[in-house]
């Protein structure tokens, strides 16, 4: 484990805890998920960190890696998300046709942003349709549990489906800097200090 792919993780654990907190409460943390949905249009950033906008950009998601690895506070929802999001992108990763339409459908909402800005409603609405026409195809599909009055907002839907989408950018980049999910469980110990060790400094860097 090293804190490149400790700094992965998190972005995974980030989305997953974006779409957990909007199909609980229908709103989140709007810097981290400005951070996550940047994070997929970032395709050739020069280091992992440069992928969320530094360090700083996964706070959010080094706290819940740190959560659901010591065991406090863990969330369920989030950690089956996370490791489905995994198996997902590994189903994903022998689909080379999928792949490439998943491609294209990024870098034609990447106009939208330019267009509308990152934030828009048009811009969580084509995300949104993105995902349902590529990876809601495949096997394991996320399930997103929450607050049924939530879930059946159009608008928390796309966000929702936004997150999931970031969350499988970060699974993506787990692996090609040769993340594995068994590392999760031989190096629980080590991924947490790590974790720890950069929510550290990305807070003294952010003045507290």
């Amino acid at each position: 484990m090293n804190e490149e792919r400790v700094l992965a993780l998190a972005g995974l654990f980030q989305a997953a805890t974006l779409a957990q907190q909007l199909a609980n409460d229908g709103r989140c943390d709007e810097s981290a998920l400005e951070s996550s949905l940047a994070s997929i249009f970032r395709i050739d950033a020069p280091s992992v960190a440069a992928v969320y906008g530094g360090v700083s950009g996964v706070r959010l998601g080094l706290r819940s890696l740190i959560s659901q690895l010591d065991e406090t506070g863990r969330d369920m929802a989030v950690t089956r998300m996370a490791v489905t999001v995994m198996r997902l992108e590994r189903s994903l990763s022998h689909q080379s046709g999928l792949l490439s339409k998943l491609q294209q459908g990024i870098v034609q909402t990447q106009r939208q942003v330019e267009h509308f800005g990152q934030g828009s409603p048009q811009v969580f609405s084509r995300l949104a349709e993105v995902y349902s026409g590529t990876l809601s195809t495949l096997k394991p599909r996320v399930m997103v549990t929450g607050n049924p009055q939530q879930l059946q907002q159009a608008n928390i839907v796309e966000r929702v489906r936004s997150s999931l989408l970031a969350a499988v950018r970060s699974a993506v980049l787990w692996r090609q800097i040769g993340g594995r999910q068994w590392q999760l469980i031989l190096y629980r110990r080590q991924c947490s200090m790590l974790a720890r060790g950069l929510l550290t400094g990305a807070t003294l860097d952010n003045g507290g």
